[in-house]
């Protein structure tokens, strides 16, 4: 039986902080990690390894992992290279007494992640769901819980390439630009490497900031990253100490995609005139504005007809284009080929890197 395989704990010897053992309830933080064919390696030991490292820093096992599947075969994640399973989810829900005692449960997905969900991993979510035990959602696994309704209209994120199709095909969660979200029994993770920042978050919960300081110094990362942190900055961010007024108009471009505004609106609401506005994108950008601004909901476009099944004239309205004639001359224009021809470039296996 898979369910005899060891948590993985480590210990070593290293300095512990006095104020640790009053912060421990004196029992590991329980963690099991369920991964998805295809999920991102990544993603996986960037939530991983700060647990290693703070039972390191602290000589405490204060965390142990194991890792589920689906079945007790090995997972090949999105590199081609698979890992080996602890436990099965049967065998974790079949002994009531393991699953109530687990803490977290922490779910990494593949791509394409409309595709994995099973009724056997719908059972099992909810049924870890009123158990009571947190659940983790990793890169695009947010998909799979918004899938199962355990969602419901909580705050939430998913890797930055999956948010304009969720926020299209889900309606109820409200969906965020951020590293993570914790809202309640859920939290939630843009995935790769802000998997790191849920579980540095998760380890100054349970075993005080000190830790969660030693593991990012362990780590070689420059402190704590907030949750509230975006995944990507806006386009104009890199423009911010060079033109604030450049930023800002591009901070609105991108806030305003489905009812676009004019280039006097725009500028309006910078504060500048509609010339002021033209000369800093031919500084700065080398495109006037309103070209800078159509690149942006066709971008726009291009993800939710890669992300989802939306009719391209639906599209087109969501972006701004009062006609699919239209639509199609400037996504062509931008890119190169058509939204049709877009859609069947889209393979079934959208790529690695968004577990």
């Amino acid at each position: 039986m898979l369910m005899n395989a060891p948590a993985r704990v480590h210990e070593t010897s290293s300095p512990v902080h006095a104020d640790v053992a009053l912060q421990v309830s004196g029992k590991p933080h329980d963690i099991a990690v369920l991964v998805l064919p295809g999920f991102s390696h990544l993603a996986l030991h960037a939530y991983i390894e700060p647990f290693r490292i703070a039972n390191t820093v602290s000589r405490l096992p204060l965390f142990r992992w194991r890792i589920a599947g689906i079945d007790g075969q090995a997972v090949v994640g999105a590199n081609g290279l698979s890992i080996t399973v602890d436990v099965t989810i049967e065998e974790l829900t079949a002994d009531r007494s393991y699953s109530c005692r687990l803490n977290q449960l922490a779910v990494v997905a593949g791509e394409p992640v409309e595709k994995q969900m099973t009724p056997l991993l719908h059972t099992f979510l909810r049924l870890l769901a009123r158990r009571g035990a947190s659940i983790s959602a990793i890169g695009t696994a947010t998909w799979l819980l918004a899938q199962t309704g355990l969602l419901g209209d909580t705050r939430c994120t998913i890797h930055w390439s999956r948010l304009a199709a969720f926020s299209e095909v889900f309606h109820k969660p409200r969906i965020r630009d951020s590293l993570f979200v914790k809202d309640g029994q859920y939290s939630t993770c843009g995935g790769e490497l802000a998997a790191f920042d849920l579980a540095v978050d998760l380890i100054a919960s349970h075993a005080g900031a000190y830790i969660a300081q030693e593991v990012c110094r362990h780590a070689t990362v420059e402190g704590q990253r907030s949750g509230s942190n975006r995944q990507t900055g806006p386009s104009g961010l890199a423009f911010a100490g060079v033109s604030d007024k450049l930023a800002m108009a591009m901070r609105i471009m991108e806030e305003n995609v489905e009812t676009p505004l004019s280039m006097g609106d725009v500028a309006d609401r910078v504060g500048i005139s509609r010339r002021q506005l033209e000369r800093l994108f031919a500084i700065h950008i080398g495109q006037p504005p309103a070209r800078h601004y159509l690149r942006i909901r066709v971008d726009h476009a291009k993800r939710l007809i890669e992300g989802t099944r939306m009719p391209i004239i639906d599209i087109a309205v969501a972006c701004g284009f009062m006609s699919a004639s239209h639509f199609a001359k400037c996504f062509r224009i931008i890119n190169g080929f058509s939204p049709q021809q877009c859609r069947t470039m889209v393979p079934a296996w959208v790529g690695p890197g968004l577990g």
